[in-house]
């Protein structure tokens, strides 16, 4: 198939779309490189072997993308473009709606226009809300506690109402848990634009120098040791999701499906730190301090219907994320160029 990737320069969208080349299919990426940069695509390139067609503009730009359709004759989407940083959000609603909603809206008219019916969507698991139990699974309410998440909260809802008003569109809701790790060739990981707000990129970072310790939010949680417990998924594994879906869509007759992409298994932040150590030989130094609002004591996924609908399992175990991360980071320690 011919895929647009929207986002396919951010860290999730890359490494989709290399496994979307490696399956095959021919893909055009939309990236705007607010949250990405542009080496990365010389990196897919070499990755690849293959030619990356990318346009640089904001999917709210309406007439670029429907005169984009109309030229390339796309015949599915997956869909990663989006800002993502849950503190930018509360403390910028308005550009966050306005980008994740707006851009959305704009790519599904486009897509409406062009005929084009098949997209899966980068959700997350964050519209489980504070109060799911886990393991968390795919019937439960949705709901957040951020700007961020409601975005995602109210993208799965227009999907939901797209697929009842015109039951020829396939759709896939993809909520991730936490994606973390790198390729394995060490030539495209995560790089944050700024302080990074997840965890495993903030452990590098501090594994590397560029930060002398890392903040422990919390050693008072029900958990087994008292931080927090979250379930992380390797970006390959996530990437072998998106493809498994995009696939299953395209073979099957359901309008809508949704599909947790996780391991099941939870981690906490102390036995992420100690696998990080054992990965890259160097200590993290740490410091516990007081609880951040909103955070729970455990999050983490049932996958057990991605299994059993697409074949799909997480393979790669913590160690393995740890080892693909620091390979990233120390050939990387400042990130991408430019």
């Amino acid at each position: 198939m011919h895929v647009l990737v929207t986002g396919g320069a951010g860290y999730i969208g890359s490494h989709t779309v290399l496994a979307l080349l490696a399956a095959g299919h021919r893909v055009t990426v939309v990236d705007d490189f607010s949250n990405a940069k542009p080496a990365v695509v010389g990196r897919l390139e070499e990755l690849s072997g293959q030619h990356v067609p990318v346009h640089a503009f904001d999917l709210a730009e309406a007439d670029k993308l429907a005169a984009l359709f109309a030229q390339e004759g796309f015949e599915a989407v997956v869909h990663f473009a989006g800002f993502k940083a849950v503190g930018e959000s509360v403390a910028q609603p308005l550009g966050y709606y306005r980008n994740n909603l707006g851009g959305t809206l704009s790519l599904l008219t486009a897509m409406q226009g062009a005929g084009v019916r098949r997209i899966v969507f980068s959700s997350s698991a964050t519209v489980y809300g504070p109060d799911a139990p886990v393991p968390m699974t795919e019937d439960l309410p949705t709901s957040a506690t951020n700007p961020y998440g409601w975005t995602k909260v109210m993208i799965e809802q227009v999907l939901r109402d797209l697929a009842v008003a015109d039951p020829t569109w396939r759709i896939a809701l993809l909520r991730y848990f936490n994606p973390v790790g790198a390729h394995p060739s060490g030539r495209i990981g995560e790089d944050p634009a700024d302080v990074p707000n997840n965890l495993m990129p903030f452990v590098a970072q501090v594994a590397v120098g560029r930060r002398e310790r890392l903040s422990v939010f919390g050693d008072d949680y029900d958990t087994v040791d008292g931080t927090g417990v979250r379930d992380y998924i390797h970006v390959e594994d996530l990437a072998a999701g998106h493809l498994a879906a995009l696939e299953w869509i395209s073979g099957h007759d359901r309008a809508l499906s949704t599909w947790n992409l996780g391991t099941g298994r939870g981690t906490s932040v102390l036995e992420l730190v100690a696998a990080f150590e054992r990965a890259s030989s160097r200590p993290v130094p740490y410091d516990v301090v007081a609880r951040r609002p909103g955070d729970i004591a455990a999050s983490y996924a049932d996958p057990s219907l991605a299994e059993a609908e697409l074949g799909w399992r997480a393979a790669r175990s913590v160690d393995d994320m740890c080892t693909d991360t620091w390979r990233w980071q120390s050939a990387n320690p400042e990130g991408y160029p430019g």
